[in-house]
């Protein structure tokens, strides 16, 4: 037989296995008996023994039993696992602070838990009474997967906990990784040590997870109860005493001088490390300071990762493209000569604008240095004029979108310049480029989620004509997905149930899925909230109500512009009807056992050892809401130092009741 049709008959028992896996394991109705299975399988593993060539990841010597066509067991953490948010400079970390002092109106001493940021995947194992009950994946932050069974085969984690101190009921978080030693002997099957334990994680057979070396060290918690632990530092010393590994490397800091000369000698002896290693985390060692800080939509207020130095490297322009985003920026991009910067091969950097291209003189042909700093998008800093050739050639800004619209520069009323950057005015779904980059935005992690839907599948279906708007995706042709290259009957199968999955959406997630210019997860939560239902928010925008959304605390005319200009486009408004006739949209439910259930406060003049910010959170998370326009609805004005005079006229004239921070303070207890 020749190797092709080898290749062909085994390619067909792979199949044929595959199949009866999923009759035998997953429907548990066989269609062959167990002689005839066996007989099937012990053909494949011989002609893999006598072919070298021959290999599967769906052999059974690579599996045992039926991979399940549905994806891990989704579950909504307790506490959300947000990212943090990145410092690359003194000046990040002075800024960081500076936020911290705004929020909680006042300067103080400061101090800092000071942690190495190891390069893994995030953990959360939740105890009661003593016994491990559960982990699970960071997910999306707000929802992750159930991988107990993994999770278990992991050596540092503790199944079992009899220390008396021990909490009955919390869930211990930390980093799953892989030692550089041990990575080694796995290199030529993992990229590198991080997805090594991402794929060892999502493992269907936890005993393929435990043939791998993965480690695990906590560092902080997610849902705990307990007022006898004060700081940070002092939990890290708890979870040695209940058994977990927590890093060496962990201090105490307190000024930022002090987290910059770690910062800097840390980086340099890195490399002795067994692990890897991408920053250090600073936390306020403050429990209590945590706690009032609180989150944004993102992050926590509280800590920051510092990540190490930009990597750098020259290279070559070979040639310079136009990528359109969903709110039809033009950004220039280089197309350089492949070369290696920290362990990342790179052949694209950002160009960022025409402007930039100008001022520093970037043409075709010139050795530019590229630098790639932690997760940021590789950019060009400078041009190596020494090397440049007398073929270069200037770059010509192009007037138009590759679509064929004329493009602008917007005029800034603030600074009185015509932004840097150019834009395709954004006509719906007319521009091409727009659409396909809205239906990305659409699927992303923090928008509906789809996963199997990346941005390549997205890419290829546009080409296939599979989808033109965002409601194409819920009416796939899978028979028809089935048959292209590199799709089977499971991969089909767990993008239908991703898809499926993701028709359930909250209304702030949705909101912010539709890619409105200005409008981000923080503001799609606060349009959200105000307009509490779909069916509010669709009434908002067909009687064209923007001006309303002017009495939110935290949206501006900037924002109500672009939800005008958005819906004046009556294909948007088209698809997000449709949308919302396809999709389950959960309503905001507010909490209604808060002691400011339904009372709505306006605050003037400047707080005491508080910021406006941190009073409007107190009052959000007593069911009460904040409003930024004075009007007959407004319950309470709250009169701080130098408050606006035409303000507290016109609460008087409205009869509204005005009370001080004291008076205020003392509705919350």
């Amino acid at each position: 037989m020749k190797e092709s049709e080898i290749k062909k008959y085994y390619k067909k028992k792979i199949n044929d296995i595959k199949s009866h896996n999923k009759y035998y394991f997953d429907k548990s109705s066989p269609k062959i008996s167990d002689k005839e299975y066996d007989k099937i399988k012990k053909e494949i593993l011989e002609l893999e023994k006598k072919y070298s060539f021959l290999k599967n990841i769906k052999s059974p010597s690579n599996t045992l039993g039926y991979t399940p066509s549905k994806n891990f067991v989704k579950y909504k953490h307790r506490v959300k696992m947000l990212s943090l948010s990145n410092a690359f400079d003194i000046e990040d970390l002075e800024n960081f602070e500076k936020k911290i002092f705004n929020y909680i109106n006042k300067k103080i001493e400061i101090e800092y838990s000071v942690e190495p940021k190891i390069d893994g995947i995030s953990a959360s194992l939740t105890y009661k009474n003593g016994l491990l009950v559960m982990g699970t994946s960071r997910g999306d932050g707000t929802t992750g997967e159930v991988i107990t069974e993994n999770l278990k085969t992991i050596k540092d984690i503790p199944q079992k906990i009899t220390n008396k101190d021990f909490p009955k009921d919390i869930d211990i978080r930390g980093e799953v990784f892989i030692e550089k030693d041990d990575f080694n002997k796995l290199k030529n099957d993992f990229a590198n040590p991080r997805n090594a334990a991402s794929g060892s994680l999502r493992q269907k057979n936890p005993l393929e997870t435990k043939k791998i070396p993965l480690n695990f060290v906590a560092y902080t918690y997610g849902y705990f109860q307990s007022d006898k632990i004060k700081k940070q530092s002092d939990f890290l010393s708890s979870l040695k005493k209940w058994g977990f590994k927590t890093n060496e490397h962990n201090k105490v800091l307190k000024t930022i001088r002090d987290l910059e000369s770690f910062h800097k000698k840390f980086e340099n002896d890195r490399f002795d490390l067994r692990y890897d290693v991408d920053g250090l985390v600073y936390k306020i060692n403050s429990l209590d300071l945590q706690n009032r800080l609180g989150f944004t939509a993102n992050s926590p207020r509280w800590a920051i990762a510092h990540k190490f130095s930009a990597d750098s490297a020259f290279s070559e322009i070979t040639d310079i493209n136009i990528q359109v985003g969903r709110t039809g920026a033009l950004t220039p991009v280089a197309r350089i000569k492949p070369v290696n910067i920290g362990g990342v091969v790179v052949s694209n950097a950002t160009l960022h604008n025409e402007d930039e291209i100008i001022r520093k003189d970037i043409r075709l042909g010139d050795t530019v240095k590229v630098e790639r700093a932690g997760d940021v998008i590789p950019h060009v800093v400078l041009v190596d004029l020494k090397k440049r050739k007398k073929s270069s050639k200037k770059f010509v800004f192009p007037k138009k979108c590759p679509c064929g619209f004329d493009t602008i520069k917007e005029f800034n009323k603030i600074t009185k310049k015509y932004d840097a950057v150019r834009r395709c005015p954004d006509r719906g779904f007319e521009c091409e480029k727009i659409a396909v980059e809205k239906i990305k935005h659409f699927i992303s992690k923090e928008a509906l989620n789809i996963d199997g839907l990346g941005k390549k599948v997205v890419e290829k279906f546009w080409d296939l004509n599979l989808i033109r708007y965002p409601q194409d995706i819920f009416y796939l042709d899978y028979a028809k997905i089935s048959k292209l290259e590199g799709w089977g009957d499971l991969s089909v199968s767990n993008l239908k149930y991703s898809i499926d999955q993701s028709k359930k959406v909250s209304l702030d997630r949705f909101i912010y899925s539709i890619g409105v210019r200005h409008i981000g997860i923080e503001n799609a939560k606060l349009l959200a909230e105000y307009t509490k239902s779909m069916v509010n928010f669709l009434n908002f925008i067909k009687n064209k109500n923007f001006n309303e959304f002017l009495n939110i605390d935290g949206i501006g005319e900037t924002q109500i512009n672009s939800l005008k200009i958005f819906f004046e486009n009556k294909s948007n408004y088209n698809i997000i009807e449709k949308l919302s006739s396809l999709l389950d949209i959960s309503d905001i439910k507010k909490n209604k056992d808060g002691k400011l259930l339904n009372v709505t406060f306006m605050i003037t003049g400047k707080l005491v050892d508080m910021s406006r910010a941190e009073a409007k959170s107190l009052i959000e998370e007593n069911s009460g809401s904040v409003v930024s326009s004075i009007n007959k609805k407004l319950k309470y004005l709250i009169v701080g130092d130098k408050p606006t005079t035409r303000k507290v006229q016109q609460a008087k004239e409205f009869g509204i009741k005005i009370l001080s921070q004291k008076e205020w303070l003392n509705l919350l207890n």
